[in-house]
């Protein structure tokens, strides 16, 4: 057969289409079937009842109990390497929506999410306040407050999605959920149409219809996509908790877990289902711009120059309470910082570099360049307490076995701790540099796309900031770090 290459282009070599983990034996396997997510969440479900009860009844010593070594050693590093390696699976997995799936089997949610809320502003400042609560209430070093957290989270996505229908409380209001959307825009792996073709002969739009008994039938057999991402026109990872609600919902077999190149969605500006055009979505822009001083803002609160800072506040403003001595630092880091920082980024590029639009324009659209570096600091912080306490869960289950009457898994091996810190050094530096390629890549190719008059003062002048991001990311991670929740000592 001949093939216009205009009208009609051949179809791919099978060795030049992008990998494909639903393609993979066994593991595409077990993801195609239709309860392959209810699989996955009950084990993370039994950890989370596990931890809920250790943490209300254990020992509130957090070296000792599972709520916290779990929550704050374990499972933020082990999110952070599965976001960078292959994508958001941590939400497929997602223990809070097991009892909410099997709530909506007798309760049917009637009403939809407010208009006004349909955006980021709530679940930013949810994000902000979690954020500030761990630091206020020390919650790596108190098992009741948070297992109160994780009971906190079951309750809000029970009652949110009891309410309101579609995937509400995973889309507007989660704050874990919206680190992992920003987070998974430099993963490998997305949930994606193999086949555009294929898409624009189906009729029935199941992936965001849900499948049906028949095409006029309102009863739904499977559900599609409650995040409002229609296929065909989707991009990235940006509000895809890989459900794969598609993936069962499609008639055609057209949808798959696909490789792609990291952090290229950031740079599409086109319409996007579910998400819009990123340059108009100031909300995304904000969540991106706390994402990554936050991530900053973390990491220095375990490090000793913090005590200095709050202690000089607190002398100079008289004041006696911890609450707003850290607000303060709160509010100097993720709105004080970040304004005169990009500001003065998009004053220069605007006025001396010749790029289109306004400052808050050029904020908006340079902001996310900065998502990889964020990453990056997120991913050194996390995967420093993730490495050099690798190994602390077992003492930890051992004791809460014992403790529990069934010690089957023997005297707690408190010894056991993980790698040395001379080793996770040099992969957290990694870690920063990693992300600064990213970002200064990022940075490169929108200034080129925007045509700015001076193209290479754009770049200049945000290159710079990531690497002042970069300088500071470096200086905190070689600050001798308080090793929160582990016996281990700084």
């Amino acid at each position: 057969m001949l093939y216009d290459r205009q009208t009609n282009p051949p179809p791919p070599a099978e060795d030049s289409r992008p990998f494909d983990l639903l393609r993979v034996p066994l593991v595409g396997n077990l993801l195609r079937r239709r309860h392959a997510r209810t699989v996955l969440q009950i084990p993370l479900f039994v950890v989370a009842a596990l931890m809920i009860l250790h943490g209300f009844f254990g020992p509130q010593l957090a070296p000792k109990n599972l709520a916290t070594t779990l929550s704050w050693v374990h499972f933020r590093g082990a999110l952070v390497l599965a976001l960078l390696l292959a994508g958001n699976f941590f939400c497929m997995a997602c223990p809070f929506m097991l009892p909410r799936n099997l709530a909506r089997r007798f309760v049917t949610p009637r009403r939809n999410w407010p208009r006004a809320l349909r955006n980021k502003w709530l679940a930013l400042a949810l994000f902000v306040g979690v954020l500030f609560a761990y630091e206020l209430f020390d919650l790596w070093g108190s098992p009741l407050w948070t297992a109160w957290l994780v009971v906190a989270y079951f309750a809000g996505a029970l009652l949110i999605d009891g309410l309101f229908k579609h995937a509400s409380f995973c889309k507007f209001v989660c704050p874990l959920g919206q680190f992992n959307f920003v987070a998974s825009t430099v993963s490998p792996l997305e949930v994606k149409a193999r086949d555009l073709n294929v898409c624009e002969g189906c009729r029935t739009k199941d992936c965001i219809r849900g499948r049906r008994e028949r095409p006029e039938s309102p009863v739904v057999i499977q559900r599609g996509c409650e995040l409002a991402l229609f296929q065909p026109r989707k991009t990235g990872n940006l509000d895809c908790t890989f459900c794969l609600d598609c993936v069962q919902a499609c008639p055609h077999d057209n949808v798959g877990i696909v490789s792609r190149l990291p952090a290229e969605e950031l740079l599409t500006d086109k319409m996007r289902s579910g998400v819009g055009i990123l340059s108009k979505r100031r909300d995304l822009s904000a969540l991106a711009v706390v994402f990554t001083f936050g991530a900053l803002l973390n990491a220095f609160g375990m490090v000793s120059p913090v005590y200095a800072l709050e202690g000089w506040l607190a002398r100079a403003l008289r004041l006696n309470h911890e609450a707003p001595v850290l607000g303060l630092v709160f509010a100097l880091f993720l709105v004080v910082e970040p304004l005169l920082l990009l500001g003065a980024a998009a004053w220069v590029s605007t006025r001396w570099g010749g790029l289109r639009g306004g400052v808050l324009q050029a904020v908006v659209r340079y902001s996310y360049a900065l998502v990889p570096m964020g990453f990056g600091v997120w991913l050194a912080h996390y995967g420093f307490h993730f490495l050099t306490g690798l190994l602390t869960f077992i003492p930890v289950a051992q004791s809460a076995a014992a403790g529990a009457g069934w010690p089957v898994l023997g005297e707690p091996l408190w010894r056991l701790t993980g790698l040395p810190e001379r080793v996770v050094y040099p992969l957290e530096l990694g870690f920063l540099g990693l992300g600064l390629l990213g970002s200064l890549l990022l940075t490169y190719r929108l200034a080129v796309e925007d045509e700015a008059r001076r193209r290479g003062l754009v770049f200049a002048t945000w290159a710079a900031l990531c690497v002042a991001l970069w300088v500071s990311g470096f200086w905190l991670m070689s600050q001798p770090m308080e090793m929160r929740g582990t016996f281990l000592g700084n």
